[in-house]
């Protein structure tokens, strides 16, 4: 048994080496990136990365692991055979994953995922000379041809030095099998491995790309299915693209509810925060009060949707103006989201201080790769927290985490934009409380906001007594909505009404906006706000501005549903129908229709 485990030793050390090599073959290949980064930045790079490096060689042993355990019952004669056709199979299959990658990064920007698959004849490929393939080619021939001359010189041997060993062997050497799922899964929290475990760097997108494993993120592009083709025939594109910009009229001028041109802004983005908790919208009495008295002296608008049905997807609507999809989230593929717009990088552009506040894992559905290229001057995030102090399942407490928060921006350099994403509304709801009695998923729910809105007027409080409230603009959005309480379905649109509040000393004063609009629109009715909305934001229009059209889409599973005045649409994209068509004439049908296919379109292209 002692050989086996040893010639297992042998297989890790042989997998993690290939690892580290191909990455610093990349490295090597991309000098002209490479040349930007410090040696600090590079040591970095494989730091990092080697968290990926470790998840697929998890892969790799725990198939070696299994062989080996068979080969206490076999013949070890057959076992090396399949031994060695696996080895050679996923180092010809991984060696020309690597050389694909070293190429192609020049011309995608991002590490190779299944996207190439459909551009094959692209200007891209068609970019690649004939002396690029054989140097490509030389290099291929050279990492295949010498991971075998090491693979077959010193562990091939070791293999077939093996002796049978007793029957009993077999469990350890299975349980030794199954601990690879903890390096695969990379971690012990909610998030298991993905490629924003290894951003490190708030600037330099080539670190972060260098530190992927490109191995790893081609299977896993493939498992995700992460290049879902949308389909994009509802209209042809012209008339598509043409209906679409009816949606989005063009206008400088806009409503001005600030009393001065550059505030400070803090961001609150709510987790689960339906509309039915906030009682001027019609919610349950007594379970946000805080916030709902805000609501008697701010900018309510009381007429709003989130785009999606979970926290990456709505982080995406609100700060990039990107409407959620059915089936996937962006979020999960870099080499699509370091393609949109970010509000904060023009926030910054106006001289702001930026900052993400989160008690939660950013590790959490590439939380931080999004966030990274967001380009925040800092997030705080669970592990600036000391280790006692994160007792739920998803992080440290909206108490704490807002007390966190007030103390940075209380000491923040003017002017400042301070986002801060709460999680103790978050099921399974173990909040520190009990205000809302009773067991039932309602209850637990409903105390889990009251608990949030407790701590959030706690912050209000003190804000309010600062030298800086007078100077600041705080916004309140929801995430998304939830199905509690009530149980509500997916389809229904109540499930995605959220409120969306603009309170502080800025403003000019209280009232009620009754403009139809959703998250996307955060954008540009901020930005206008400060003089600085942007064509870039292509689904984001300014809820005061005069012209405004009214409308909200929002998305579900496989399926959309799309909102006009006192006009309410359901479309399911499996059967190609319409489950509510609620005063809809044939042309607003067709505008429906147009903005996913608009979105499709948009997202097959990055």
């Amino acid at each position: 048994m002692r050989a086996r485990l040893r010639l297992f030793g042998f297989f890790a050390i042989f997998w993690v080496s290939y690892q580290i090599i191909i990455r610093a073959i990349f490295l090597l290949y991309n000098q002209a990136f490479t040349d930007d980064l410090t040696a600090s930045e590079i040591l970095q790079v494989f730091f990092h990365g080697f968290k990926m490096d470790l998840s697929i060689c998890g892969y790799f042993l725990m198939l070696v692991g299994l062989l080996l355990s068979i080969s206490v019952f076999a013949k070890g004669k057959v076992i090396g055979r399949i031994l060695n056709i696996t080895t050679i199979l996923i180092l010809l299959l991984s060696s020309i994953i690597v050389i694909v990658d070293l190429e192609l990064y020049h011309h995608w920007g991002f590490r190779l995922n299944t996207t190439p698959l459909f551009y094959v004849g692209s200007e891209a490929m068609g970019s690649i000379g004939f002396s690029v393939y054989v140097k490509l080619i030389l290099i291929l021939i050279a990492i295949f041809t010498l991971s075998l001359f090491f693979y077959f010189k010193l562990i091939v041997p070791k293999f077939n030095a093996l002796t049978q060993p007793a029957k009993k062997a077999f469990i350890p050497l299975f349980v030794l099998s199954a601990f690879m799922f903890i390096p695969i899964r990379g971690s012990f929290t909610v998030a298991p491995m993905n490629t924003g475990f290894v951003y490190f760097h708030k600037s330099k997108a080539y670190a972060n790309h260098a530190a992927i494993n490109v191995v790893w993120n081609f299977l896993y592009s493939i498992k995700k299915n992460s290049q879902i083709k949308y389909p994009e025939n509802f209209f042809d594109q012209a008339k598509a693209n043409d209906l679409f910009k009816d949606l989005y009229t063009e206008s400088d001028s806009t409503v001005e509810l600030l009393n001065i041109k550059k505030p400070n802004i803090i961001f609150f983005i709510l987790e689960s925060f339906t509309a039915d908790v906030f009682e001027p919208l019609g919610g349950v009495k007594g379970v946000a009060p805080n916030l709902s008295k805000l609501c008697e002296e701010g900018i309510l608008f009381d007429n709003f949707y989130a785009s999606g049905d979970r926290t990456d997807k709505g982080l995406i609507s609100i700060l990039s103006a990107y409407p959620a999809q059915p089936q996937t989230s962006i979020i999960k593929f870099p080499s699509k989201t370091q393609r949109l717009p970010y509000v904060n990088h023009y926030i910054k552009k106006l001289g702001y201080n930026t900052s993400f506040i989160y008690g939660g894992d950013i590790d959490f559905a590439n939380f931080r790769s999004y966030l990274t290229n967001c380009g925040f001057d800092y997030i705080t995030r669970d592990e600036d927290f000391p280790d006692e102090l994160n007792k739920s399942k998803w992080g440290i407490h909206d108490d704490i985490v807002l007390e966190r928060a007030f103390s940075e921006v209380d000491t923040a350099r003017a002017p400042f934009f301070k986002v801060i994403l709460t999680l103790s509304s978050h099921e399974p709801f173990d909040v520190p409380v009990k205000h809302i009695k009773g067991s039932e998923p309602d209850s637990l729910f409903l105390n889990s906001c009251y608990f949030t809105d407790s701590t959030v007027g706690a912050f209000i409080n003190k804000a309010k007594a600062t030298t800086w409230w007078n100077n600041t603009i705080v916004v309140f959005v929801a995430d998304h909505g939830h199905r509690q309480p009530g149980n509500k379905q997916m389809k229904d649109s109540r499930r995605f009404k959220i409120p969306f509040l603009i309170v502080g000393g800025a403003i000019k004063k209280d009232t009620v906006i009754h403009t139809l609009g959703s998250q996307t629109d955060i954008a540009n009715t901020l930005l206008a706000q400060l003089d600085k909305p942007s064509k870039d934001f292509t689904f984001s229009k300014n809820l005061l501005s005069p012209t405004v059209k009214p409308f909200a889409a929002y998305f579900f599973n496989d399926g959309y549903g799309f909102l006009l005045p006192d006009k309410h649409i359901v479309y399911d994209n499996p059967g190609k129908q319409f489950l509510k068509k609620d005063n809809a004439t044939e042309s607003d049908l067709e505008l429906s229709k147009a903005y996913q296919q608009v979105l499709y379109s948009d997202y097959n292209r990055k």
